[in-house]
C-alpha cells in the first residue's frame, strides 16, 4: 500500500509545465513526495507554479527549455539534474495542435506540431534515457499521448500523425530500454477541460460533442491523476510499453 508520499526522493521532470495538463502533474507529483523540475519555453508561468508547490513544503525549479530545440533540451536536463540531482521520472508531456482542413494545412503549422510533439518528445526521452543509463538506477518514462493516437480527430491530421508517433515510440523505447530498468509507458488522454479549450465546451458546437460521447461529460486534469501515480510509482514496475485510455469510454465507444 502505497502513502501519499510514496515518491519521497525521486526527482520528476515535467515538460509543458507552464498550464493545463502539464500544471497538474507538477502538482500531483509534488504532492507525491517528489522533487519536480517544471519545463517550459518560458518561465514566467512557472514561478507561479513553484510558489504553489513550495506553499505544501514540495520543491520545484523552473527550468526554460523548448523542445523544438535539441541543445535546449541537452541544457534544460542538464539545469534540472544540476539542481535535483538525476531524473527518476519524465513526464513527457509538451503539444500542440493545429486545427486545419488536411488540404489546407500550412507546413509550417505542420512542422510546428510534428517537431513539438513527436520529435520534441522523442530527444527529450533520450536526453533523459541517457542519463538514467549513465546513473544505473533505471527509471519511468511517461509518454503524453491521446485518443487522437488510435482515432481521428477531424481537421487535426498532424495532432492526430504526431500522437499516434508517441504511441509507436513509447512500445519502441520500451522494447529497447527495458534491459536498462528504465519503463516507458504512456497515457491517451480523452477530452480534458484546460484554459485553451474551457470556453469552447460552453459553444453549441461544444455540447453537441459532450452530447455524443459515452459519459456525456469532459474531464477534468485530476482525472488523469490515478493513472500518472501508478506509472511513476513502484505500481508500475512490471508494465512497460503500455498505453492506458482515460478517456471515460471515447475509445471503447468506436469511430
Amino acid at each position: 500500500m502505497t502513502t501519499p508520499t510514496f515518491l519521497d526522493g525521486k526527482h520528476a521532470l515535467i515538460t509543458g509545465a507552464s498550464s493545463g495538463l502539464g500544471w497538474q502533474f507538477a502538482l500531483t507529483l509534488a504532492r507525491a513526495g517528489a522533487k519536480v523540475s517544471i519545463a517550459a519555453r518560458s518561465t514566467d508561468k512557472l514561478e507561479a507554479l513553484a510558489k504553489e508547490i513550495e506553499g505544501f513544503d514540495g520543491r520545484a525549479v523552473p527550468v526554460r527549455m523548448d523542445v523544438t530545440d535539441i541543445k535546449s533540451i541537452q541544457d534544460g536536463v542538464a539545469a534540472a539534474e544540476t539542481e535535483l540531482g538525476p531524473v527518476n521520472i519524465l513526464v513527457n508531456n509538451s503539444g500542440v495542435s493545429a486545427l486545419s482542413p488536411s488540404h489546407k494545412i500550412s507546413e509550417e503549422d505542420f512542422d510546428l506540431v510534428m517537431d513539438t510533439n513527436a520529435k520534441g518528445a522523442f530527444f527529450v526521452a533520450q536526453a533523459v534515457a541517457q542519463s538514467m543509463i549513465k546513473h544505473g538506477n533505471g527509471g519511468k518514462i511517461i509518454n503524453i499521448a491521446s485518443v487522437a493516437a488510435n482515432r481521428v480527430l477531424k481537421q487535426n491530421i498532424a495532432y492526430c500523425m504526431s500522437k499516434a508517433a508517441v504511441k509507436h515510440m513509447t512500445a519502441a523505447l520500451a522494447d529497447e530500454w527495458g534491459r536498462y530498468k528504465i519503463h516507458v509507458n504512456g497515457i491517451n488522454p480523452g477530452y480534458i477541460v484546460t484554459g485553451i479549450n474551457r470556453d469552447y465546451w460552453e459553444t453549441d458546437l461544444g455540447k453537441r460533442l459532450i452530447a455524443s460521447l459515452p459519459g456525456r461529460r469532459v474531464g477534468q486534469p485530476e482525472h488523469l491523476d490515478g493513472t500518472l501515480l501508478l506509472l511513476a510509482g513502484p505500481g508500475s514496475d512490471f508494465m512497460t510499453g503500455s498505453m492506458i485510455e482515460v478517456d471515460d469510454g471515447l475509445t471503447a465507444h468506436g469511430f
